[in-house]
């Protein structure tokens, strides 16, 4: 049983390793809890070091805090932010479409391509449709693929166009 006890190290100690933390965290309190609780594991697995004659007890402490926040800190700005959705998207997400919203889109994309030039058209269905690269679809359809490309821009700026000249309906 090592002669030093945690209890007595986080009684003597604790209050200045919260501040110092808190401090370090800007103020966030969680972040500080997170900090502080990791700091007080590593301590009781390294409890038989915790000793003035080896050295600080505070000051160990201290730095193994600062490592820990410098670590965290590290740790989410390598990870991408994550943004929760609002509850009205989250709804909207759930519900499918009907059968009948289906297949009135597939009425209007039908409609709508049927504007396009057999060329322009074919281009959209070989990459769009066919799941296609435009490379693999250029060799489909025997144009070079800046064709495919210059086709498909033309294509959907077309498109657009006939989306936002039409009016809504209600």
């Amino acid at each position: 049983m090592p002669s030093v006890q945690l209890e007595d190290v986080m009684r003597a100690h604790g209050d200045a390793l919260h501040a110092y933390v808190t401090r370090l965290t800007n103020g966030d309190r969680f972040a500080a809890e997170d900090v502080v609780q990791e700091t007080w594991v590593r301590a009781w697995r390294n409890l038989d070091r915790l000793t003035e004659n080896l050295g600080s007890v505070r000051g160990w402490l201290l730095r193994v805090a600062h490592n820990i926040a410098i670590d965290q800190h590290r740790s989410r700005r390598a990870r991408p932010t994550e943004v929760g959705l609002p509850e009205q998207d989250l709804e909207y997400a759930a519900v499918a479409p009907s059968a009948n919203d289906q297949v009135e889109t597939r009425i209007v994309v039908r409609a709508m391509l049927e504007t396009l030039s057999p060329a322009h058209r074919d281009t959209v269905l070989e990459v769009y449709y066919a799941d296609r690269t435009a490379a693999s679809a250029a060799k489909v359809l025997g144009v070079p693929p800046g064709t495919v490309k210059s086709r498909l821009h033309n294509a959907m700026r077309t498109l657009r166009e006939s989306v936002s000249a039409q009016p809504l309906a209600a």
